[in-house]
């Protein structure tokens, strides 16, 4: 499974997500500077966001979790479409949040013991070679959302 977003005007994100082909060419598309793709990476940074496997209420949780359910299940849960104005709370929640913040957050135990996907997280140099360049492009994927007005769609598929 692995998360894959999208960034969006709002009525073109919801035209996209409203129909299964649309999500579907979405899912086709090409990396082209509107797009960040985490691989697997997207549990462990819900995880050192969140503290926690699962959805909370936090804004962080928005971040790899959040939006509205729109159309088919696409494996783990259909595609969900986060709307500007909670893009831009994300945003400065990742903005304040910066890399050595998020290392100190790492526990390869505690991780492991969360059930987290993929069974990767006792693995050396994990963060600084996975996890933290996937945070990098997540983060600034968001920052120029925000700046830019879009609306974000994610999926894990």
């Amino acid at each position: 499974m692995v998360w894959v977003a999208h960034r969006r005007p709002y009525d073109e994100a919801a035209a996209l997500v409203a129909s299964p082909e649309g999500v579907e060419s979405l899912l086709e598309s090409d990396q082209d500077g509107t797009s960040v793709d985490l691989d697997k990476a997207w549990h462990g940074l819900h995880w050192l966001l969140t503290g926690s496997a699962d959805p909370t209420d936090d804004v962080a949780s928005e971040v790899i979790l959040g939006g509205d359910p729109v159309g088919e299940d696409l494996g783990h849960g259909p595609a969900r479409l986060l709307a500007p104005e909670r893009v831009q709370l994300v945003a400065s929640a990742l903005q304040g949040l910066g890399r050595d913040a998020l290392r100190q957050r790492m526990s390869s135990s505690a991780m492991a013991g969360a059930g987290l996907y993929p069974d990767i997280w006792d693995e050396d140099d994990v963060f600084d070679a996975y996890l933290a360049p996937a945070y990098e492009r997540l983060r600034s994927f968001y920052v120029d959302a925000s700046q830019t007005g879009q609306a974000v769609i994610q999926m894990i598929c």
